[in-house]
């Protein structure tokens, strides 16, 4: 459970940031709401003229100009509601998109663990639903509520001047409506909630089908994915359609109920009337502005119910947006020229598991070229990823060059590192696109090479289009090879002192491997390299072979002898 404190920190957090994304949007913000408050005085107005117009009309005096003043006014409000309209939809689409931006960059800077232990479909319901829905809300309901009470309070008044005891029996019977609102209201936002999950769980599932869809024709579960897809649409839909009955049935009623006492006060303003205590034009004027108040009540009903499902929204970017980001305190830019590497009394282990590595030790020389095999699970992508400080051990030190990695700026140090994972990520852009990921200015004749360093150039050539043709995403239109060097030759363009090579030639063909470490012994000579593989043909290239068995360096064995005689190569 929260205490008041912490509950008291975390509403100030999401009010700041919250404040931080309007405020560039302040001077339109103000703009609109007096705008909207210029248009309530007018709707104000036109009751107190109707009922003039009634009585000149009642003793046949003339009430042309006060016709004309009215029709002004009805015009100057609807021009003015237009107005509003455009500059509240700019500011939506701003919000959007710099909110949006933000939160995207911060979800970037979050650490991996904390992607890892959410779906995608969480993700993408906060990025796309919950910035929408808090867009939404703040200008369409949080903006007009003020231009909503003055309406009200206005009518209200109004009202009482006319007939103090028909207006206090308006506002005697106000505290019941509201109270019916707010018991509405508290299940307003569970629904919200459930409505927020179900769309998450329907996005993550759609995303995980459509990645899987290989997978899924292969053992023949077509019908099966449709069926369950349909199932988690199914039940999106039965929680939307329970939240939009609720919603919906909010301002129906509280128009019924408005009616209802817009109806008893004209009857008893209809005794006045009779009994000479109240002009007919004071009567018109009484029943307009009792008309008058239904809207505001309506929608004001209809602010409590958007604003019980927006808190839920909030309270999701809150709790994203105070997730601690990857700690990056470091100051330096470049690697020293010696880049040894050096584990030392190295402890890590994943939340809820076992230690992996427990004084851990390991010495990279500079230039040298490093295999590590093992089983899986035995920690050699997890070392990769205390490297990049992807994840962060919990006690040791980890340096490159004598320098500890918390001492570079991250961007710097990944920057440095190029790694060719053994899940290739192509983006769903052109060849030439992918390969100059690697490098920002890259030219063609710089990404040729690199393509021809990773024995990529001849299939790139024989695309449709060239180094011109679209990968598809994740590189769909190419083979698993073709992948592979495509990602190679992004990390050899990039030209780090540090290479990774993450089963890099998994999905080569024998010739093809043997063709690649011909043309990559001398590329790997300049520079300091970690391979993880189990295929002997790459594993010639080490100068060093090193078995990794739960965490730790069981034996040395020189590449040059027998590696394939080792536990987990044969």
């Amino acid at each position: 459970m929260q205490g008041k404190g912490e509950r008291a920190a975390r509403a100030t957090a999401s009010s700041a940031w919250l404040k931080a994304w309007l405020r560039p949007h302040a001077g339109v913000l103000v703009l609109s709401l007096c705008l909207m408050l210029v248009q309530s005085l007018a709707s104000l107005a036109q009751p107190w003229l109707g009922g003039l117009v009634t009585d000149r009309l009642m003793v046949d005096q003339g009430f042309g100009l006060l016709l004309w003043l009215i029709f002004v006014l009805v015009c100057a409000q609807q021009l003015l509601g237009y107005l509003v309209a455009v500059q509240l939809q700019k500011v939506s689409g701003r919000l959007v998109a710099t909110a949006g931006g933000e939160v995207y960059a911060h979800l970037q800077d979050l650490p991996l663990a904390w992607h890892q232990a959410r779906r995608r479909g969480d993700v993408h319901a906060l990025l796309l639903g919950d910035i929408y829905r808090l867009s939404g809300y703040i200008t369409g309901t949080l903006v007009p509520l003020l231009p909503l009470l003055l309406t009200f309070v206005g009518g209200l008044a109004m009202m009482f001047r006319l007939a103090p005891l028909i207006a206090v029996a308006v506002a005697v019977s106000l505290p019941v409506l509201v109270i019916a609102l707010k018991l509405v209201g508290r299940r307003m936002r569970p629904l919200a909630h459930a409505s927020s999950q179900a769309w998450a769980d329907l996005s993550a599932l759609a995303e995980q089908n459509l990645e899987l869809l290989p997978v899924i024709k292969t053992f023949a579960k077509s019908s099966l994915e449709a069926d369950n897809y349909r199932a988690r649409a199914e039940a999106l839909y039965r929680v939307q359609m329970r939240e939009a009955r609720l919603q919906s049935a909010m301002s129906p009623a509280v128009y019924v109920a408005g009616a209802g006492l817009v109806l008893l006060m004209l009857g008893l303003a209809g005794h006045l009337v009779i009994r000479d205590e109240m002009r007919v034009g004071e009567l018109v004027s009484l029943f307009l502005y009792g008309m008058l108040l239904v809207s505001p009540i309506t929608q004001l009903a209809h602010v409590y119910g958007t604003t019980q499902a927006s808190l839920g929204s909030m309270h999701r970017l809150r709790d994203a947006l105070l997730a601690p980001v990857e700690v990056d305190s470091g100051t330096l830019d470049r690697f020293p020229e010696g880049v040894d590497i050096v584990f030392a009394g190295v402890d890590f282990a994943y939340p809820g598991r076992d230690p992996l590595f427990r004084g851990f030790d390991l010495h990279i020389r500079a230039g040298e070229t490093v295999a590590l095999t093992g089983i899986n699970g035995a920690g050699k992508s997890t070392l990769v990823h205390v490297l990049l400080r992807l994840v962060e051990p919990q006690a040791g030190r980890v340096s490159i060059g004598g320098i500890d990695l918390r001492q570079f700026r991250l961007d710097a140090l990944r920057g440095q590192i190029g790694l060719v994972a053994q899940q290739v990520m192509l983006f769903n852009a052109t060849v030439t696109d992918n390969i100059a990921y690697g490098r920002s200015g890259a030219t063609r004749i710089q990404i040729e090479q690199a393509a021809r360093a990773s024995r990529a150039h001849d299939f790139i050539m024989g695309l449709p289009e060239g180094y011109d043709t679209i990968v598809g995403d994740q590189g769909i239109r190419l083979s698993g090879g073709q992948k592979q060097r495509l990602a190679l030759a992004r990390a050899l363009l990039k030209d780090p002192p540090i290479l990774i090579l993450d089963e890099a030639t998994a999905m080569f063909d024998p010739e093809g491997e043997a063709e690649f470490i011909r043309e990559c012994a001398d590329v790997l000579q300049q520079r300091t390299v970690i391979m993880i593989t189990h295929r002997p043909a790459s594993l010639a290239l080490a100068d060093r072979v090193l078995r990794m068995d739960a965490g730790s360096i069981h034996e040395v064995t020189p590449s040059v002898q027998t590696v394939s005689a080792m536990p987990g190569n044969l």
